[in-house]
């Protein structure tokens, strides 16, 4: 044998190999596709499946939508009466405010009106003397009612 009866002996082995390895390759590749064509087969059945759910749930969805909105249209009275209150309570509150604020005024007022002719002793004095008659008033009822 001769070099080139070798080399073409050679040749033919490797091309041998190489049609081995081709032909699994292409024989998995066939399997690939097979399972691919029956899973592209069970497609539309299970987007049907899937749409049939899809519509399901955006029905209840709309029913719970609209159930919610009425609940909600029962609810904006009692919104309505609790603004009502809170704007009745912030009135009240400015009032008492302004109440206050006047009286602060006044006693301030009055208290310049002391401090201005010196009669803070004489006060002092007046509501001493109330005091000792109130506690006199208690000490005589809590001995006569024994």
């Amino acid at each position: 044998m001769d070099f080139l009866g070798i080399a073409a002996l050679i040749a033919a082995i490797a091309f041998a190999v190489l049609v081995i390895f081709l032909g699994k390759v292409l024989n998995n590749l066939s399997d690939v596709l097979s399972k691919t064509g029956d899973t592209i087969g069970k497609l539309p059945d299970q987007l049907d499946e899937l749409s049939k759910e899809t519509g399901t749930i955006l029905h209840n969805t709309n029913e719970t939508i609209l159930d919610l909105n009425e609940k909600i249209k029962t609810l904006n009275p009692i919104f309505g009466m609790v603004e009502d209150a809170g704007t009745a309570s912030r009135k009240v509150s400015s009032s008492l405010v302004d109440f206050t604020e006047s009286m602060r005024k006044q006693t301030n007022a009055a208290a310049k009106m002391t401090d201005n002719k010196d009669l803070r002793g004489l006060y002092g004095l007046a509501a001493f003397v109330y005091f000792l008659n109130q506690k006199k008033k208690e000490y005589n009822a809590a001995t006569q009612n024994p």
